[in-house]
């Protein structure tokens, strides 16, 4: 199985999943850096990325744009069937897809996805659906360690290590 394309929670995966608002109502979240090179190094692969989430926030309009990721479905109501939309879009198939979620908003995607997968801290139920439970928490570098993990399996990652550098 080759995974080409990447399905994406935010809240839980991209971000720690702590919601914060200061006295004024306004809102703040955490992106890692390393998340944001490592979906880099997937785009410059030639791989999609996408993002489908339940909540609505400009903060992952602006992280997403500076990520040149074009397809990204806030609001989500039905991940699997909006993810299911997605990929007609895309012209990608759910068994060369990952889904990436953390909670029970996620479990159908994960489990419909040719590879399920799930941060160090997603939930019971989550771990215990997903192809591959990894070894750091949402928020810390999660999206990064599987990217790293799919490009080295397909023999990518020295190459890109190389263009980097």
């Amino acid at each position: 199985m080759t995974i080409t394309c990447i399905l994406s929670d935010v809240d839980g995966v991209l971000t720690d999943g702590r919601i914060t608002f200061d006295e004024n109502g306004v809102e703040s979240k955490s992106f890692h850096a390393r998340d944001g090179q490592g979906i880099k190094c997937w785009l410059d692969a030639g791989f999609t990325f996408a993002v489908v989430t339940a909540r609505r926030s400009d903060l992952v309009t602006r992280r997403m744009a500076e990520l040149k990721i074009e397809h990204v479905i806030q609001g989500s109501q039905n991940k699997l069937e909006d993810a299911d939309g997605l990929l007609a879009k895309l012209g990608c198939d759910w068994a060369q897809t990952a889904f990436v979620g953390d909670d029970l908003a996620d479990l159908s995607a994960i489990r419909r996805a040719g590879l399920g997968v799930t941060p160090a801290d997603g939930a019971t139920d989550i771990h215990a659906a997903a192809d591959l439970v990894l070894q750091t928490e949402g928020g810390r570098g999660a999206v990064r360690e599987l990217i790293e993990h799919l490009l080295r399996q397909s023999g990518r990652w020295d190459s890109i290590v190389k263009q980097k550098t």
